[in-house]
């Protein structure tokens, strides 16, 4: 079973791109990137 991330990006314009960046990451280590924070198994705050 492969977890679930959400990932949610506060701040500047920066801390979106950066965030993008992690998504990359984690979906290219075999997580699935989930749309709400209640399906996620993992919940990451980028500020």
């Amino acid at each position: 079973m492969k977890l679930a991330v959400y990932l949610e990006p506060l701040g500047c314009p920066k801390n979106l791109i950066d965030s993008e960046t992690m998504l990359g990451l984690v979906k290219k280590d075999g997580f699935t990137l989930s749309d709400d924070p209640h399906d996620a198994e993992i919940v990451i705050v980028n500020t």
